[in-house]
C-alpha cells in the first residue's frame, strides 16, 4: 500500500470508527441533520448479506420505545444524482423503515470507496454480525476492487495475515461444502481440512457426513487424511481413456448436483446418466435441484 493511500485509509477510520462503532463516543447535535429515507441508497460495499427478520424486530421495537440513539452516516451521492448513500447504519435503516419513519437524523461525511468497504467490514466484524463466507467475500473485494495485497487488508482490518488468507481460501470451496458453511451446520475448522481434496464432489460428501455424524474437526480432518491415503493406494483404473468432452460434462454434472454423476456412452451416441444419492434426505436434495420443486409438493 502506498503511503498517500495508506494515509487516507488510516484518515478515514480514525476519524469515522469511533463515530458509530463507539455507543459512548459524543456527537454533536449541530452536525444531525434530517434526511428523507427514501433519499438514502444502500451501501454497495455492504459485505452482509442475511439480516435474520427477529434481529431486525429486536431493534424495531427498541427504536419505538427509546428512539434512535444514534443517527445513520450518509455520504452525498455521486455528482449530479442527488440524494445520499449509507455508509453506516444498515441495521438501523432497515429497523425505521419498517416502522414507517419518513426521515431520520443523520451524519454525513465524506466518504471514499475503499474507506466505505473497510467501514461496512469492520462494523459488521466488530457486532460479529458477518458470516465466514461474508467475511471473505468483502476480503475479496477489497483485494480486486481496490488492489490491496493481504497484508495490507490484514493491517487495515486489524488481523494476522495469515487470518485473511485463511478465510479468503473458503472461497475456494466446492458450492455445496459453502452452503452448508453459510447455514451454519459446519465451521470454518471444519471445512479448511476439505481444501485439499481434489474431487469436489467427495469434499462434499465428506461433508455431509460430518454433519449426519456430528463430527468434530479432529474427526474430519482424520476422515480427509484417511481418504487421501486411500486414494492414493488405490490402483489406476484400466481401459482407455475418456473423451475430454464427456469428462468436462460430467465434472459440470457433478458439481452443480454435489453427488457423484457418472456417464456411460453406449453406441450410436446413446447413454445413461447415474446420479446416486446417500439416503431419502439426500434424494430429496437432489430432486429438488432436478426439478426445482420440493418432494413434498409432489407426495403429499
Amino acid at each position: 500500500m502506498t503511503k498517500g493511500r495508506e494515509e487516507r485509509l488510516g484518515k478515514g477510520l480514525g476519524a469515522l470508527l469511533g463515530e458509530y462503532l463507539d455507543a459512548e463516543a459524543p456527537v454533536d447535535a449541530a452536525e444531525i441533520r434530517t434526511v428523507r429515507l427514501e433519499e438514502i441508497r444502500p451501501n454497495p460495499y455492504q459485505p452482509r448479506k442475511e439480516f435474520q427478520p427477529e434481529e431486525l424486530k429486536e431493534l424495531a421495537d427498541s427504536i419505538r420505545e427509546n428512539g434512535l440513539l444514534q443517527p445513520l452516516i450518509v455520504r452525498p451521492r455521486s455528482s449530479g444524482m442527488g440524494g445520499w448513500e449509507l455508509v453506516a447504519g444498515e441495521r438501523r435503516l432497515r429497523a425505521v423503515s419498517e416502522l414507517g419513519w419518513q426521515e431520520v437524523p443523520a451524519l454525513v461525511r465524506e466518504v471514499d470507496d475503499q474507506t466505505l468497504l473497510v467501514l461496512a467490514l469492520v462494523e459488521n466484524l466488530q457486532r460479529e454480525a458477518l458470516g465466514p463466507l461474508e467475511e471473505a467475500e468483502g476480503y475479496k473485494m477489497l483485494g480486486e476492487s481496490f488492489g490491496l495485497t493481504q497484508g495490507e487488508i490484514a493491517r487495515a482490518m486489524g488481523k494476522d495475515r495469515s487470518t485473511v488468507a485463511n478465510t479468503l481460501r473458503l472461497l475456494q470451496l466446492p458450492p455445496s461444502v459453502r452452503s452448508l458453511l453459510a447455514d451454519g451446520v459446519l465451521t470454518p475448522g471444519h471445512v479448511r481440512p476439505l481444501l485439499t481434496v481434489e474431487d469436489q464432489v467427495r469434499a462434499g460428501e465428506l461433508a455431509r457426513n460430518a454433519v449426519k455424524g456430528g463430527w468434530s474437526v479432529r474427526q474430519m480432518e482424520e476422515e480427509v487424511r484417511g481418504d487421501q491415503r486411500r486414494a492414493k493406494s488405490k490402483p489406476a483404473p484400466k481401459g482407455r481413456s475418456q473423451d475430454p468432452m464427456v469428462v468436462a460434462l460430467q465434472e459440470e454434472l457433478r458439481n452443480a448436483l454435489g453427488t457423484r454423476v457418472i456417464l456411460r456412452y453406449g453406441r450410436k451416441g446413446k447413454g445413461v446418466i447415474e446420479v446416486p444419492f446417500l439416503g431419502p434426505e439426500d434424494f430429496e436434495r437432489v430432486f429438488l435441484l432436478l426439478t426445482g420443486r420440493e418432494a413434498s409438493e409432489v407426495v403429499d
